[in-house]
């Protein structure tokens, strides 16, 4: 049995590159805390409550217009999720995101889930992780062929500011698509409409 199954504590030192199978064959609590850039474990910082609160409210905003959308076309299968492991790829060495919510296209139950299934990656920009969310998975991201990629800012107890950017396959990277703020937007139409409700984005602690 590879070395890493033992070393999978936050106290030690990688021995080895992570892969994808060694990924699904390690401790569940230790997935949690980590994630994998190239092989390497990346510890994740904690979110503070504002963060967690302004993820699980856009997700509920996500779940909403995803039945919405499927309402309408009973041919579409869409789910809504946040952090959960995604696999952007495998070669040469295995890089495994968590975004904050995802939107995608239901496929069978695999762990992580590939990167090609994504429609939507959001990021809540972090304070100490601002050039992991604007570059690092801003690249990454786009390098996997996500379409779209959401950045919340957060300003103070409430979301300020929601970047939208789409996948320009040409190139290869994204394009800014429209800078969303409260009283100047209210529904994003692609890749689905996703109604958004300000009032529930504000005052995320009291």
């Amino acid at each position: 049995m590879p070395a890493i199954f033992d070393w999978a504590r936050p106290d030690n030192v990688q021995p080895e590159p992570i892969t994808v199978d060694i990924w699904r064959e390690l401790p569940e609590e230790f997935c949690r805390l980590v994630e994998i850039v190239n092989g390497d474990a990346v510890r994740c910082e904690s979110p503070t409550r504002a963060h967690q609160k302004a993820v699980r409210r856009l997700l509920a905003m996500f779940e909403a217009a995803a039945k919405e959308y499927m309402s309408e076309d009973p041919s579409a299968c869409l789910d809504t999720n946040h952090d959960f492991d995604v696999v952007l790829w495998e070669i040469p060495r295995a890089t495994i995101r968590r975004p904050d919510i995802a939107l995608f296209d239901v496929p069978s139950e695999v762990r992580p889930m590939p990167a090609r299934h994504l429609k939507i990656a959001v990021e809540v920009i972090s304070p100490s992780h601002v050039k992991t969310d604007r570059l690092e998975k801003m690249s990454e991201y786009a390098a996997a062929g996500i379409p779209w990629y959401w950045l919340v800012s957060i300003t103070d107890t409430d979301v300020s500011s929601i970047e939208t950017y789409a996948l320009d396959h040409g190139v290869g990277h994204y394009r800014l698509a429209r800078i969303l703020k409260p009283g100047t937007a209210f529904a994003v139409e692609l890749p689905i409409r996703i109604s958004l409700d300000w009032d529930q984005l504000t005052d995320l602690v009291l």
